[in-house]
């Protein structure tokens, strides 16, 4: 019977983007986080160790995604196959609700998804109650084991993708080296958020390009940002488990956090050690020259001194989405009906909210 999961968005909170190394990449630190918002990905497999055959099959009902080995989807499971010395033929179906394009990582999302749904369609993970936690090892007649083939599956997660890796994990995840290197941080709680897809597009390489003009400008070398980044991920990881323990005598449910305006404990807590202040996207300084249309948006979300005032706003990624963090509902629909009246139909908003690893786990494959 073929298995049906959600595909999760992620937002960046902060990238740091390092000078251009020797190998063409750019080290960066960043925290992502992932959205209830998703993508539907249904995959079916059939064993063939008789006729010795790795098939792989996409469709999907947006013309706009890649079905043939260009997919990060096909890309992964074609990795998994090979990795694991299995044969099968795969089907992969991708009912697309996310931008194709938008800095929102949703054809990273994908990709994990496709592996997940991949590994519960052979019986690779039977012997778990919710996916990701431990996985039934194909190496096991091997005698490698389960440990190995959840360090593989980060391999291969990386391979596809920088930004795939973050959703072998889920909730709130430290991003370094190119973003392929994830930690998991103590979640933040649920937070409304609303997102601002604009229908200008913004090109990633581009992006990147005008980076790397603008570090030559400033005359940032790679050596000179490596320090930098070092220190930036460090006081993350320290911050977000200080903000833990200092939120923690309030820290709210999920369901009475979102019942109206309460205080948001952890990011409270992330205000009181300093570092909610250093929490920014580089890519603003260049991908808000490219479109400046972008940078009204996200004032419009901020709503600085408004009583719906945003938590944090900014870019997601390169963009072009935007988003803005909110404590109550209400605050997220005030700020949705300014888009509207501001840029009418030439950006679209929705109102999600922020997904703890927990609950990312739980809910990932849609029971029938």
């Amino acid at each position: 019977m073929p298995t049906t999961l959600r595909s999760h968005a992620k937002i960046n909170l902060g990238l740091y983007i390092g000078a251009p190394r020797m190998d063409g990449f750019h080290s960066l630190v960043t925290v992502y986080q992932t959205l209830e918002l998703h993508d539907l990905v249904t995959v079916s497999a059939r064993k063939t160790w008789k006729e010795k055959t790795r098939n792989i099959r996409l469709t999907s009902n947006d013309e706009r995604v890649p079905t043939d080995s260009s997919n990060t989807a096909w890309k992964a499971v074609e990795l998994a196959l090979r990795d694991g010395s299995s044969f099968a033929d795969v089907e992969i179906h991708i009912e697309k609700r996310l931008p194709v394009q938008g800095g929102l990582g949703a054809g990273s999302a994908n990709a994990v998804a496709a592996l997940i749904g991949f590994e519960q369609e052979l019986g690779w993970n039977k012997s778990r109650r919710d996916p990701g936690w431990t996985v039934q090892s194909p190496y096991k007649e091997a005698g490698i084991g389960t440990f190995y083939w959840e360090a593989r599956r980060l391999d291969i997660a990386a391979q596809v993708g920088s930004d795939v890796p973050l959703f072998l994990i889920g909730g709130t995840v430290l991003g370094i080296d190119r973003g392929q290197e994830v930690y998991p941080l103590p979640d933040l709680e649920p937070l409304w958020c609303v997102l601002a897809l604009p229908s200008v597009g913004v090109s990633t390489p581009q992006a990147f390009r005008d980076w790397d003009a603008l570090c030559a400008e400033r005359g940032l070398t790679q050596e000179a940002s490596a320090g930098k980044l070092k220190q930036l991920s460090r006081a993350y990881a320290s911050a977000f488990a200080v903000a833990e323990l200092a939120g923690s005598s309030g820290v709210l449910s999920t369901g009475a956090n979102l019942a109206g305006p309460q205080e948001a404990s952890q990011w409270s807590g992330l205000v009181r050690t300093g570092i909610s202040g250093w929490i920014e996207n580089d890519f603003e300084q260049v991908v808000f020259r490219q479109q400046p249309s972008l940078l009204e948006i996200k004032r419009i979300l901020a709503a600085a001194g408004t009583p719906e005032a945003a938590l944090y706003a900014s870019l997601s990624g390169s963009g072009s989405a935007l988003f803005g963090l909110y404590k109550a509902r209400e605050d997220g629909e005030a700020v949705q009906a300014r888009l509207k009246e501001a840029f009418g139909e030439q950006v679209r908003s929705t109102l999600t909210r922020t997904l703890p690893r927990a609950e990312y786990w739980s809910g990932m494959i849609q029971r029938a």
